[in-house]
């Protein structure tokens, strides 16, 4: 910590650090309290080329009116940022506090995200939607179940990944696409206006893939009517000219995709992971092959 305690004293930002979040091979964040300063430090050092796409991902989300931690300074070649403190509260915290409210404005935060510019942001192609599949098969299935496919097994899940992809394909593609857009990524400013966070991994894709990440997140379990109203809603707030049954389709595929990647990284959210994929899984035929797959 004696390199980012010396470029605080450099920028005349000293105060006492405390450590909020720390994972190995992973950026470290500090909160910087003192009777003249105050906010979050970024250690990024190990890994500083995350830094720059970092500040350049959150302008691009402030030029677009959307809600971002404000960033005092930088330095990109040591890996340290200093931006606003957005406190400890995230939506996941509150979530029986005015439900409908904060969840219709993580809804406008989405319809302007979808409105940045994506100018040099790598794609969700065809390519990695199959290779984010792939890693439940990898790390569910082989590792943690013990689990060899066959060949016919094998031949049927490249099928039904194939479907699954080309329905996410073939939704209105070309947005700005948050990548983790959930109750624990979205956090509250002093107006109690919501405020994004971990957005360093944006890429362009599809236009329901952040609207899945909020209404069907792995850790908060909702009433699948107020999902699939919501869901339409925002529909009708981009003024979509779809009918309702293909786009739930779109965002059901969506989230078929989305919860196969996250079975094979998330091991705490499997559970609720899980139940997402067989309910879904079970309203479309060509889909239902996953269930038995998964009930191996």
């Amino acid at each position: 910590m004696d390199k980012i305690e010396a470029w605080l004293e450099r920028i005349d930002c000293e105060g006492e650090l405390e450590l909020i979040s720390s994972k190995e091979n992973v950026k470290k964040v500090y909160r910087l309290k003192s009777s003249m300063h105050s906010g979050i430090v970024m250690d990024a050092s190990c890994c500083k080329e995350t830094v720059e796409p970092f500040i350049e991902i959150e302008h691009r989300l402030y030029e677009a009116g959307v809600k971002v931690a404000k960033i005092f300074t930088y330095n990109k070649k040591e890996g340290f940022v200093f931006m606003e403190d957005l406190g400890d509260t995230h939506l996941f915290d509150i979530l029986n506090n005015d439900f409908e409210l904060f969840y219709n404005q993580a809804l406008d935060s989405i319809m302007k995200m979808q409105n940045v510019d994506i100018e040099d942001l790598p794609l969700y192609d065809e390519e990695l939607l199959r290779s984010q599949m792939d890693l439940m098969v990898e790390f569910y299935l082989e590792k943690h179940l013990g689990i060899t496919l066959d060949d016919e097994q094998k031949k049927n899940l490249e099928t039904v990944f194939k479907i699954i992809t080309t329905e996410v394909l073939a939704q209105p593609h070309g947005v700005f696409v948050h990548g983790d857009f959930h109750s624990k990524n979205i956090m509250f400013g002093c107006s109690d206006n919501i405020v994004l966070i971990d957005y360093q991994d944006a890429k362009v894709g599809a236009l329901t893939y952040d609207l899945v990440s909020l209404l069907r997140d792995v850790a908060v379990e909702f009433d699948v009517n107020d999902v699939e109203r919501l869901a339409l809603a925002f529909k009708d707030k981009i003024g979509l000219d779809v009918d309702n049954e293909t786009f739930m389709r779109w965002f059901d595929f969506t989230g078929l995709q989305r919860h196969l990647m996250l079975l094979g990284t998330s091991v705490n959210d499997r559970p609720l992971t899980l139940k997402y994929i067989y309910e879904t899984a079970s309203k479309y035929p060509e889909t239902k092959g996953l269930i038995e797959l998964l009930e191996l």
